[in-house]
């Protein structure tokens, strides 16, 4: 059976999506008796002047962590030296770790691993498999960035196609995301679409009579409608905003944001400069703490600007339902999370700047708490027979089988 080698720029404990992803696949890889190692910086995604240790074993996962710049996320150049270093060093790291056989998984953070990891494939006869949670550069064109259009944005688009078509799959989280890479040229038969997860064993249902956080953050009595997660330059805030106003009278009604991101402070300064009392921010919650925090709304926000459908997939759904509660998807409403909503009755999607439709189906369900709970239910049957964790880690069981050099079946 041969060995698994992760790259990427954050593992474990750190506790940003793409570490919690991977870790939760590591660790239940190693659990089943596979030799898996990662190669990951030695920082951690809100805290750049964390300094982890270079080399450790993690619940039977051999760690590899490499050094690179500590700049954060603050600025853009800094951000760019960050991933410059270490894509360096870890090429030289996984040069020497990988072996003949072995699958090498890369994900794609920072942007463009997957042409490290192609690199150092061929060089040590190993197989690449990549692990697509977005699509870059053209997530970057999508917001505006000058590096992901024209000529440069192509030319980089070129040269990432090499690594999508030198891999043995490519695993992307969505049918929009796996249309996207197909139209790039890549074969169907090549492309492995496995959503991501929330642990449905660990966050589950929790009344709010039962929830401390509903009392610790003043919520009791209130319908609440929550945002959980990053609030992050891909996400559209307008619509909930003046939804939040037109409901700013109703005193049932309270938006809850939790967590942080590239744009929590312009909200606060909107929510601030609007004169909106009904918003009650708090801090990323500890994920032992995530049936809780999700659990204290009652009704969970995701957004994503139109442009960025099927490049990118907001994970924070898996989590909502696993939570068992129904979701108001503000975005394109064809794009991935719409269609899960509307095919398992779990929520409804708004279009961008539907403010008035959003306020209204806040207030209805605020008067119909019924609904809500059947609705949550609704997403709660579709996390478990759908985007369970086990189901997640089974799908990626088999196409690492595939992976192996002497596979000899088709792509699942």
């Amino acid at each position: 059976m041969p060995r698994i080698v992760f790259i990427n720029r954050y593992f474990y404990p750190d506790h940003s999506a793409t570490s919690q992803m991977l870790s939760d696949l590591a660790f239940f890889l190693a659990e089943s008796g596979r030799e898996v190692c990662v190669v990951a910086s030695r920082q951690r995604y809100d805290f750049p002047d964390a300094w982890l240790a270079s080399r450790e074993m993690v619940r039977g996962v051999e760690v590899h962590r490499v050094r690179t710049t500590r700049f954060g996320r603050a600025n853009l150049v800094g951000r760019a030296l960050d991933y410059l270093t270490f894509y360096l060093s870890a090429a030289w790291v996984a040069f020497r770790l990988v072996r003949h056989g072995d699958v090498v998984v890369a994900k794609t953070d920072p942007p463009l691993i997957s042409l490290v990891a192609m690199i150092v494939s061929k060089l040590r006869g190993a197989h690449l498999v990549n692990w697509l949670q977005d699509v870059f550069p053209e997530v970057a064109g999508a917001l505006g960035m000058r590096l992901g259009r024209g000529r440069i944005g192509a030319l980089i688009a070129a040269v990432r196609d090499c690594s999508l078509r030198a891999a043995r799959c490519n695993v992307v989280l969505g049918e929009r995301m796996a249309e996207s890479v197909e139209r790039r040229g890549i074969p169907r038969e090549r492309i492995a679409v496995i959503p991501n997860w929330a642990d449905d064993r660990v966050i589950v249902p929790v009344a709010a009579s039962a929830n401390p956080l509903v009392t610790d953050w003043g919520l009791a009595g209130k319908f609440v409608a929550g945002y959980s997660g990053n609030l992050g330059r891909a996400h559209e805030f307008g619509t909930i905003l003046d939804a939040a106003g037109l409901l700013q009278d109703d005193s049932r009604v309270i938006f809850l944001v939790i967590g942080s991101g590239a744009r929590l402070g312009q909200v606060k300064d909107e929510v601030a400069q609007r004169g909106l009392g009904n918003f009650v921010f708090q801090p990323y919650q500890p994920r032992e703490q995530l049936a809780f925090s999700l659990g204290a709304a009652d009704l969970h926000l995701v957004t994503l600007q139109p442009a960025l459908e099927g490049l990118i997939v907001p994970s924070k759904f898996y989590g909502i339902a696993a939570a068992g509660r129904p979701v108001a998807f503000i975005g394109d409403k064809d794009g991935e999370i719409a269609r899960i909503v509307c095919k398992h009755d779990c929520g409804r999607s708004f279009s961008v700047g539907d403010s008035a439709g959003l306020a209204a189906y806040v207030r209805a369900l605020a008067q119909d708490r019924g609904e809500v709970a059947r609705l949550g239910g609704n997403a709660r049957a579709a996390l478990e027979s759908n985007f369970s964790q086990a189901k997640a880690f089974d799908a990626w069981e088999k196409v690492l089988n595939i992976a192996a050099p002497n596979a000899q079946n088709a792509y699942v």
